[in-house]
C-alpha cells in the first residue's frame, strides 16, 4: 500500500522506503508477519517524502525510516523497537 507522506493515524506509523531497500523488504516482512499495520510512501516517486527523510536523518535519504504518530522517528529499527513504540503509543 502507498499513501502520500501527510498520512498517519493514530497508533500507527508511516514507512519511507524505496523498492531497492533490502532493510525495508526485510522490516516489512516481519512487520506483515506479526500483523502490524502501516503505511508506506516510496521516497523516489514522492520528492517531499525524501525531503522529510533528509530532515530527519541529517541529510540523508536513509531507509526505512519510520514516522509515527507522535511525531517521532526511527531509522532502520528492528522488529522490537517498532514494537516498543507502538506499545508506547498505545
Amino acid at each position: 500500500m502507498t499513501t502520500t507522506p501527510s498520512t498517519t493515524r493514530t497508533g500507527t506509523f508511516t514507512m519511507y522506503s524505496t523498492p531497492w531497500c533490502g532493510y525495508c523488504h526485510r522490516l516489512k516482512s516481519q512487520l506483515d508477519r506479526e500483523g502490524i499495520s502501516f503505511e508506506v510512501v516510496d521516497i523516489e516517486q514522492h520528492p517531499e517524502a525524501a525531503d522529510l527523510v533528509e530532515a530527519v536523518n541529517h541529510g540523508n535519504q536513509t531507509v526505512p525510516t519510520l514516522v509515527y504518530s507522535d511525531g517521532t522517528a526511527q531509522t532502520n529499527p528492528s522488529l522490537k523497537q517498532v514494537q516498543e513504540k507502538l506499545a508506547s503509543l498505545g
